[in-house]
């Protein structure tokens, strides 16, 4: 008997919806911080990570890839990207890279660097996407929305390329929101 569908069973179609958006305008990267602010309040609110395992719609888009369209090889996950210190390790260092976002968001609000309309992939490839701004706004506006549609690219890559490797949710065993969201989780059991 096949599984009636819900309507967050199609929230992998915001996620490529938003990858699109933001080729074209990169001000729509700004929609991102749903994907980072609706995750920690589930898990603060909610007690739990209902959020990664019932409507992330990002680990839904690499389930959509990997098994309905056949891009994965469906092999176990390496046992090292499950252990701890992987993952609290990649989440830290995500954490510096956002920060470091930040901290360049703010030199251009400040006036001591300008804008640099690119799209920097895997914290080292600079791409330019002057296409994708073309507006009249604030630059720190603009420079905030480079760096982070330069994250959510970064980890949509990185979590593609495990999901073609292995299974297609392995991004998951290691994504920066759901190891947040299980700390959350970890401290208010604790309480």
């Amino acid at each position: 008997m096949k599984k009636s569908k819900n309507w967050y069973d199609y929230l992998w179609i915001v996620s490529f919806i938003y990858l699109v958006l933001g080729f074209f305008n990169i001000l729509f990267a700004w929609f991102g911080l749903l994907c980072f602010f609706i995750p920690l309040l589930m898990a603060i609110f909610g007690r739990d990570k209902k959020y990664c395992n019932k409507y992330c719609g990002r680990g839904q888009l690499f389930e959509v890839l990997g098994r309905k369209l056949k891009l994965s090889r469906n092999k176990p996950v390496p046992k090292f990207l499950r252990k701890k210190w992987f993952r609290y390790g990649f989440l830290i260092f995500f954490i510096i890279m956002f920060l470091n976002m930040l901290f360049t968001t703010y030199l251009v609000f400040d006036g001591a660097k300008d804008l640099k309309q690119i799209v920097t992939i895997l914290w080292s490839i600079n791409l330019p996407w002057n296409w994708a701004y073309s507006s009249n706004i604030n630059p720190w506006i603009a420079q905030f929305a480079f760096g982070f549609y330069s994250v959510m690219l970064t980890s949509t890559i990185l979590g593609v390329i495990t999901m073609i490797l292995f299974k297609p949710r392995s991004w998951c065993v290691y994504c920066p929101m759901g190891t947040m969201t299980q700390l959350v989780c970890k401290v208010k059991y604790k309480e």
